[in-house]
Order: C-alpha cells, then sequence, then structure tokens
C-alpha cells in the first residue's frame, strides 16, 4: 500500500517496510508543531493543549461537535422564534440605550421586515462601523422580542450587496476551551486542511477493508466531509455520529485501538512467568472443607484459569461474576495453585473494607490447611507492618492480603507468582503495574487474576479489555433470591423508618447507606454520622451502628464483627460497603439520594443483601423532582436483577468512563469513537485487527501512531 501516513512527534516508529517508511518520512510535516501553521504562537499553543491538541494530525481529528447552516440567506419576514439564521440588510437605526445595564441598539431592514440586533458588549469601533446605510450579513438565533424579533449578539460582517459570496458548505461548531473562540479554531483548521494538499496528497488509507458503508471513502475524504459538509448533508445523521464520512473515522480509530491491546497481549505472552503446575492437594483439602458446592460456572472458570497458570508466559485473566456469583473461592483456589507450587499469591483490594473482608475469609478458609496470612493496610501499626513484611519477604506467609499498600516501597515478597486484584476498575493501571513488578525476578512476571463484580458488556470486552482473557462466572449459587426494588420519595422517610422497625423486630437486619453528590469522604461520613443520630433518636428498641471509611481500623473491624455476630440491627454507613460485605441476615437495604448514584453502584449495594434465605427488599430512597436520567436509572434498577443487563443499560445511559474507570486508568481517551454509539461495529473491528495481526501487517504501526501518538501505550509490559 503505497503512500504516507500521519505519525506523532512525541513518538518513534518501530521498523518497518521501506514502503511505509518512505510513507512516513513523506508526512513529516504532519508530525511538526502547530506554530507551522499561521496565528500559533506560545499562548495559542497554550490553549490547543487544554485541547489536546499538539500536531496538525490532532486538529485534523479534533472534529465539530455540531453544524450551523450559513448556506443561503434567510429574508426577515421568513424567520422564526428558536432557529438560527443568515439575515442581510441595511442599518435604519443605532442607537445605545441605558437601562437596567448598558446596550447598543440596532434596527436592521431587508425590505421584507425589520429585526433588532442588540449587543451588551461593544467598543467604540463597533458602535462608529453599525451606523445608518452600513449593509450587514448576520448570524444568530431569533428571539421573540418586545415589539419585533431580534438577535442578540449576533456574528456579523459588513458586506457589499450581490458581491459578496455566502458560505458554500455548512459551518463547523467545535468543542472548544477558555480564550479560544470558534472563528479562532476554524481558521486553524482551515490552514490544515489546505495542508491535505500542499503539494500532494499527504494522508495515505492505511486500511483498505473498511465496513460497506465506508467503501470508497478515502480518509482524506471523510476528513474533509466532516469539517465542511456540503450545503444538502444531513444534519440528522451528521448530529447522530452515524454519516458514513463519520463511520469511516470512527472505524479506523476503533481499529488502531483494538492493535494496541492485541500487541500488548501478543507481548506479554512473550515474558516468562513461573509455570505453576499444582498436584491439586491443597486444592481437594480446601473444597472438601466448603460448607456449599462449587457452581458448574466456578469449576469451568477455575479450570481456565488453572491451564492459563500452566503456560510458562503470564496469565492475564480478567474474571466477572455479578453480585454473589463466588468469585472470592475462585480466587481462593488459584492462590492455592500458586502456594502448593512453592510460590505466592497477593490480593488487592481498593478499600479497606474489602480488603478486610478479603482477610477474614481467607483467614478462615486457609488457616486451617495451614497456610499463615499477611495483612497489609495503609493504618497499620509500625509493630504489625514490620511483622507483616518480615513474614512476606521470608515466605513464611505465602498468600498477602490487602489494599495499595501491597505495593508501595518496602514491600518485597521472596517469590510472587499470582497477583489477584479485586474491583479492578477503581485501581490505576499504574498501580496495577506496580503490584505485577514486585514479582518480576529475571525478567519473568507474575500471573495476574483481575475480578469485577460490575459485569462488563461485551461491546467494552472487545476494546478496552482485549489484551485480557475473560472468564465470566454466569451462575448464580442456588437458593439465591432476587431483591425486591422500589424508588420512594425522601418525603416517605418516616414510613421507611417504621419499616425498618418491622423488620428488625422480625429478627433482621437493614443498611442505611448515606451518599452525597460532592467527591468528598469527610462530608459523606458528616452525613452519616448526622443520619445515624436521626436513627438513633427515631429508633430507641434498635441497635443502631456506624461504619464509614474514616473510622479507626479497629474500630471497623469491631462494628463489622458485630454486624455479622446479630449484635446490630440497622447499620448506618456510606459507601464504603459498596462491595466485599457478606451478612445473610441483611434483608433490607436503605440507599438515600439513590438518585446520584450510578447503576452499577446501586446495583453493588443491593447486593449487599439479598445473601440468606429471607425475603430482601432495596428501597431507593430520592429527593423529588427526578431528572429523566436520574429516572431511567432507577427504572432499569426496578426491572431487573441481571448485573450484565444493568451495566448495558449503564454503558447507553452514561458511556464507558465508569465501567472502565477512565480517568483512574490513563486509558487513551477516543477522539472520535463513541462505544455506545458505535458497539455495532466492534465485530467487524475486531476481525480486522486479527487478519492484520496474523498477517503481520507493516501499516499497524503506522496507525497506531496516527491515532495514539503520545498515548502508546500506558499498560506497556
Amino acid at each position: 500500500m503505497p503512500g504516507a501516513c500521519i505519525v506523532d512527534s512525541r513518538c518513534r516508529l518501530e521498523p518497518a517496510g521501506r514502503g511505509v517508511a518512505t510513507a512516513i518520512e513523506a508526512d513529516a510535516p504532519w508530525a511538526e508543531s502547530l506554530t507551522q501553521l499561521a496565528g500559533v504562537g506560545p499562548t495559542m499553543l497554550q490553549k490547543l493543549a487544554r485541547l489536546n491538541i499538539y500536531t496538525v494530525s490532532e486538529l485534523l481529528f479534533h472534529l465539530p461537535a455540531r453544524y450551523q447552516d450559513r448556506t443561503r440567506v434567510t429574508s426577515i419576514s421568513n424567520l422564526n422564534h428558536g432557529v438560527e439564521a443568515v439575515i442581510e440588510g441595511t442599518v435604519e437605526h443605532a442607537e445605545v440605550l441605558i437601562r437596567r445595564r448598558r446596550m447598543l441598539i440596532v434596527q436592521l431592514n431587508d425590505g421584507s421586515g425589520v429585526i433588532t440586533l442588540r449587543f451588551f458588549h461593544f467598543g467604540r469601533v463597533q458602535q462608529q462601523a453599525l451606523t445608518r446605510g452600513a449593509r450587514l450579513r448576520c448570524f444568530g438565533e431569533a428571539r421573540d422580542g418586545n415589539f419585533s424579533l431580534e438577535m442578540v449578539h449576533p456574528e456579523y460582517r459588513r458586506v457589499v450587496a450581490g458581491k459578496d459570496a455566502i458560505e458554500a458548505h455548512l459551518t463547523p461548531v467545535y468543542p472548544l476551551t477558555e480564550g479560544l473562540g470558534q472563528p479562532a479554531l476554524r481558521k486553524l483548521v482551515a490552514h490544515a486542511l489546505k495542508r491535505l494538499d500542499e503539494p500532494a496528497p499527504r494522508l495515505t488509507d492505511l486500511v483498505d477493508d473498511v465496513p460497506r458503508e465506508c467503501r470508497g471513502l478515502s480518509l482524506r475524504t471523510a476528513l474533509l466531509y466532516v469539517h465542511r459538509p456540503p450545503p444538502d448533508a444531513d444534519l440528522a445523521l451528521l448530529a447522530a455520529g452515524r454519516h458514513p464520512a463519520q463511520r469511516r473515522l470512527v472505524f479506523e480509530e476503533l481499529l488502531a485501538h483494538q492493535l494496541s491491546q492485541l500487541r500488548l497481549r501478543a507481548r506479554a505472552r512473550e515474558l516468562p512467568a513461573p509455570a505453576i503446575l499444582a498436584q491439586g492437594a491443597l486444592r481437594a483439602a480446601f473444597v472438601s472443607r466448603l460448607t456449599f458446592a462449587l457452581t458448574g460456572a466456578q469449576r469451568r472458570v477455575i479450570d481456565e484459569i488453572l491451564s492459563d497458570l500452566a503456560h510458562p508466559y503470564p496469565m492475564l485473566r480478567l474474571l466477572q461474576g455479578d453480585v454473589g456469583a463466588g468469585k472470592t473461592v475462585v480466587a481462593a483456589v488459584a492462590c492455592l495453585a500458586a502456594v502448593e507450587a512453592g510460590y505466592q499469591a497477593a490480593i488487592m483490594a481498593p478499600t479497606e473494607v474489602l480488603a478486610e473482608q478479603h482477610y477474614r475469609t481467607f483467614t478462615a478458609w486457609l488457616v486451617p490447611l495451614g497456610l499463615k496470612i499477611a495483612w497489609l493496610s495503609g493504618r497499620l501499626k509500625a509493630s504489625s507492618r514490620d511483622h507483616a513484611l518480615a513474614a512476606i519477604v521470608s515466605g513464611e506467609s505465602p498468600v498477602a492480603i490487602g489494599t495499595h499498600a501491597l505495593f508501595q516501597e518496602g514491600v518485597n515478597f521472596r517469590d510472587l507468582a499470582l497477583v489477584v486484584i479485586d474491583e479492578q476498575h477503581r485501581f490505576g493501571v499504574h498501580q496495577r503495574l506496580a503490584l505485577r513488578d514486585k514479582g518480576r525476578q529475571d525478567a519473568r512476571l507474575p500471573h495476574q487474576l483481575i475480578m469485577t463484580a460490575t459485569p462488563i458488556p461485551r461491546t467494552l470486552q472487545m476494546t478496552a479489555y482485549a489484551d485480557l482473557d475473560c472468564s465470566v462466572i454466569d451462575e448464580l449459587p442456588p437458593g439465591r433470591k432476587p431483591v425486591t426494588t422500589v424508588a420512594v420519595a425522601d418525603t416517605r422517610r418516616d414510613e421507611i423508618i417504621q419499616r425498618i422497625s418491622r423488620a428488625c423486630g422480625q429478627g433482621r437486619q437493614a443498611y442505611w447507606v448515606c451518599t452525597l453528590i460532592e467527591e468528598s469522604e469527610v462530608l459523606q461520613c458528616r452525613a452519616a454520622e448526622d443520619t445515624h443520630s436521626q436513627l438513633v433518636e427515631g429508633l430507641p428498641h434498635l441497635r443502631v451502628a456506624l461504619l464509614h471509611g474514616r473510622m479507626k481500623t479497629a474500630d471497623k473491624h469491631q462494628t463489622m464483627a458485630a454486624l455479622k455476630a446479630g449484635n446490630i440491627d440497622l447499620l448506618v454507613a456510606t459507601t464504603v460497603i459498596e462491595v466485599g460485605v457478606d451478612v445473610p441476615d441483611a434483608s433490607l437495604m436503605i440507599i438515600e439520594n439513590a438518585e446520584r448514584l450510578g447503576l452499577a453502584q446501586l446495583h453493588q449495594l443491593r447486593g449487599r443483601v439479598g445473601r440468606g434465605d429471607a425475603e430482601s427488599s432495596c428501597v431507593l430512597l430520592y429527593r423529588p423532582p427526578l431528572a429523566a436520567l436520574a429516572r431511567e436509572r432507577l427504572d432499569a434498577l426496578r426491572r431487573t436483577s441481571d448485573g450484565f443487563e444493568i451495566a448495558r443499560i449503564d454503558l447507553e445511559l452514561r458511556g464507558p468512563g465508569e465501567l472502565l474507570g477512565t480517568r483512574q486508568t490513563g486509558m487513551p481517551q477516543l477522539r472520535i469513537a463513541d462505544l455506545a454509539r458505535d458497539q455495532d461495529m466492534l465485530p467487524e473491528v475486531s476481525a480486522t485487527a486479527a487478519r492484520m495481526i496474523a498477517a503481520r501487517s507493516p501499516y499497524v504501526e503506522p496507525l497506531l501512531q496516527r491515532w495514539l501518538g503520545g498515548s502508546l501505550r500506558f499498560g506497556q509490559v
């Protein structure tokens, strides 16, 4: 495939065929700084950097959010309220009025009618230009005024009747940043578009196998169309992101991300890891002591994991399972395989409550088998921490459990062969890699098992997790009953308190979860403390306790132990109990301000009840009136208890950010594609990427550089 490609000046290309190298050399101007464009200096560079635009190529891939139709002049008599339009006429009258504020009022007449132009911010030069007899062409939104239609702060310029041509294409409206207006950005994009043909076409197609709807559209043609659609373009199709020109760009961007994941996976398999070949004696002893039978799904997933562990390259497996599906048991079997083979295993959780839950569970399971469990958290006393560190480095503790404290400096393992990461979307990629690197010995890496109780739709698996093998526990343990979910306005708070009184009077336990819209643990804890005081006063006959993340570790341990022992009737808590809390007698969950939480988090909280024999309920307490999006979320939670269906709905409602934790992980942001909107393209994207990798296409690297540039690659192995 001849020609050139866009590259990013912040990255180097790996060796490729001569044809590709020639293409890259010919395309060198695209890697140059934006200062090569007229009007770009240090100040403009800073503004563009806030939009993640550093090169000419990135400027071209900064696409319009919508369009304005300035291709025709509308007569004033045909204007309607709320419609944007171009008008042209002569200034009849202009004056400065001082009412509640100073304003410039201009009367414009085009022969069919008169409209008022109203300016609140103006200078002397502008006032002198807008004088009687001046002919103006204006663009703005017509609004109903006191006596006639008006436009407030329209864009305008002076014209000569019959000589100034109208716009030949729809006008793009770009995403902006502070200090950067549409005219300036449109001018820069126009300069960049001109470079596509100077002195010869510089944007070569690196992908021939595009979807049927995009065939015949080169990347250059698609870019030109999206930046400058013709007057007859289908605006509805463009607004929906479904125009073939947009889809051509989307396909290539998704392909680049898919290729980066597949390449990462291939490179990981080139690295050595300990082949864990356990005989299974520990596993058999462990399973025989369980008070329940493993489900078929659990046994299937265990076989997949043990097969991976036997390979001499690192396992990279994502374990998905709905709330209560039994992922922890599977993780324990994997850890026992590592221990029996003479290695160590580490389990990391994002919160102390979840990590402590794992520590108690693993202690109950593994200590009877003769194993010592080490515990690490940021709040351990120095003496306890030193003891744990010594047990880990000596190998006395073959299993270590903790929070992010596991990967801090000073933590050293004797021979770490397996890393289990729970609720992975809460950790950054760099944090996960830091723990993995604790097991690096002579370039040998530990195996990784990444668990999540937030099911990930297949569309996201095919993109964000294409470098991982995926296992799904799609079967709940027998006897789990669905949780009845209702949404109730907080004006009925007294009714809910009486419901708690009745449930606890029958020997059941309940949760009351407090949330706040602010991202502040301090404020959230304060809200929980206030609610706790109110409920203690309102339910004097019940044992009401409090739990939040800022409590001392010993106090949290004591509270959780009392809850599990049945010595607490009602636990008031923050969202710290979202995961890891397992109390079979808890049958009632109250979630305050439920409208402020996402579907995935609501589903996780609801999963804290329904773990025993009793009928369980979840009350979503909201403050009316509900916004449309919040209503959709609460309705979805009432309709289904299927975590995978909830994840699918959550993806549609909020996009992939929450499910992926992209802000935390540092995953390169998609410039053009939208995983929720464009998920129908993913099967074809995956197939094309697989073919290119299998054929060792020399165009893989240019594609990666074109679309990912300096972000290549956050997850390097």
